[in-house]
């Protein structure tokens, strides 16, 4: 079932590093009545409570259902890196919208990344935020094909530092890579610390926010009835943020879009904390950094300077046999330095993508949203989903149908046969990225 862990995930989780660097508090109750809101929202990651909060400050009484704790998906256990732009490029915004609105989505990914800082400010979120991101590529196809993406950066208006040769040691300590290039208008932050910073912020403008509280059912109409094991909300209007885990957690309340998002593994190991001199040596700056594969990988110093090391994904819902030795394999690949650091920490789960990789925001009817398909640009576009629909549910819908009409497809093969094929289709890319 997508979103679901194997017991062997459900003991990785165990050792994350986001988890262990925070203090949650007691659990939040589940709900054990029958409450009447104006707005519903399922899933409290990322995009489900910025939802909430901007809704709370429009005045609307919001409550959240949560599966499980705040930040248990893909928003607390991510690489915590915020980008620019879409995983797909702008080619489907251009191809579908024009270039007009193709533009009009440019700009709100930059927004996007504004917004997320404007909200550490305004609510005073401690998330080790940092700026600054590098763009590194492994050999001279890749190499040519990041020097057009970083060109495409450029002719927009955000600047690009390029290096090769002996000059990438000012950009990244590794002579793993053929090129590298760094922006500064993305960044890094700590994901869980902001998720329950967000969730501390709605919570403060008046939501509800009850954990453990999976949605069974949902009767749709003029008026929305969420039901729990326990209790039931009705509101005028719901926004679907579950993404990938909703069909774990509650496989009934909206199937027709399930099809369109596949369930991805990924996994980040955590080592001990390097010298901070070293570190500095390694990422010049703290920038996060990922490689221009398809498969790809992407890493980051934790303000406790330990290396962060993501990849290593997995198409087949379970985790990768071997899964430590083969990341602190890639790492030592990259940094040889840190081929003796121990690993202290390894944890990943399920992230949602969509076939083109463009996001995937719409309507259920008149009054009922969801929210999907962020694949891996998650940290920043959340937050500007979470506004739009806001907007859209008090009657200011154009920025949000900017998303809205882009047409997504849904994955072949139907349940059974879904994810086998995704997974060979990426065996093809990832033998595609070694020539």
């Amino acid at each position: 079932m997508w979103g679901s862990l194997t017991g062997s995930d459900t003991q990785l989780n165990q050792r994350s590093y986001y988890e262990a660097s925070v203090q949650r508090g007691a659990p939040r109750a589940p709900l054990r009545e029958h409450l009447h809101v104006d707005a519903l929202v399922v899933g409290a990651g990322f995009s489900g409570l910025s939802a909430a909060l901007e809704m709370a400050q429009r005045g609307l009484s919001v409550a959240v259902l949560e599966a499980e704790r705040i930040g248990s998906g893909a928003s607390g256990r991510n690489g915590g890196q915020a980008i620019v732009g879409y995983a797909s490029g702008q080619g489907p915004f251009e191809q579908q919208l024009g270039r007009e609105d193709a533009e009009r989505a440019w700009a709100m990914s930059l927004e996007a990344i504004d917004l997320i800082d404007r909200r550490i400010a305004e609510h005073r979120i401690d998330c080790d935020r940092a700026l600054g991101y590098v763009y590194v590529a492994e050999n001279a196809r890749k190499a040519r094909a990041l020097r057009e993406e970083m060109d495409g950066l450029q002719a927009r208006g955000i600047g690009v530092e390029w290096a090769e040769g002996a000059d990438m040691g000012a950009l990244i300590g590794s002579d793993h890579y053929r090129a590298a290039a760094r922006e500064r208008r993305s960044g890094h932050l700590h994901p869980l610390k902001y998720a329950l910073g967000l969730a501390r912020a709605a919570e403060a403008a008046g939501v509800r926010v009850f954990e453990r509280s999976a949605v069974t059912a949902l009767q749709r109409g003029d008026t929305l009835v969420a039901r729990t094991a326990q209790g039931q909300v009705s509101a005028r209007f719901g926004v679907l943020a579950g993404n990938c885990m909703l069909a774990e957690h509650g496989p009934a309340v909206a199937p027709e879009i399930a099809a369109r998002i596949m369930p991805v593994g990924t996994y980040i190991l955590g080592t001990a904390p390097v010298d901070p001199a070293l570190a500095a040596r390694l990422i010049p700056g703290n920038a996060a950094v990922c490689d221009n594969n398809f498969v790809l990988d992407y890493y980051r110093f934790s303000a406790d300077h330990r290396m962060l090391f993501g990849g290593r994904v997995s198409y087949t819902t379970r985790t990768p046999a071997r899964l430590e030795q083969t990341m602190q394999a890639r790492m030592a690949a990259v940094f040889p330095a840190l081929r003796a650091v121990p690993v202290e920490h390894l944890w990943g789960g399920f992230v949602d993508i969509s076939m083109n990789r463009a996001p995937d925001f719409g309507r259920l009817g008149p009054n009922l949203y969801y929210l999907q398909g962020f694949s891996g640009h998650g940290v920043a576009l959340t937050g500007l989903a979470g506004q739009l629909v806001a907007e859209a549910v008090l009657g200011q819908a154009g920025r949000f149908d900017v998303y809205a009409r882009l047409r997504h497809r849904r994955f072949p093969g139907g349940p059974l046969l879904r994810t086998p094929s995704l997974a060979l289709g990426m065996l093809w890319h990832r033998l595609r990225d070694v020539l």
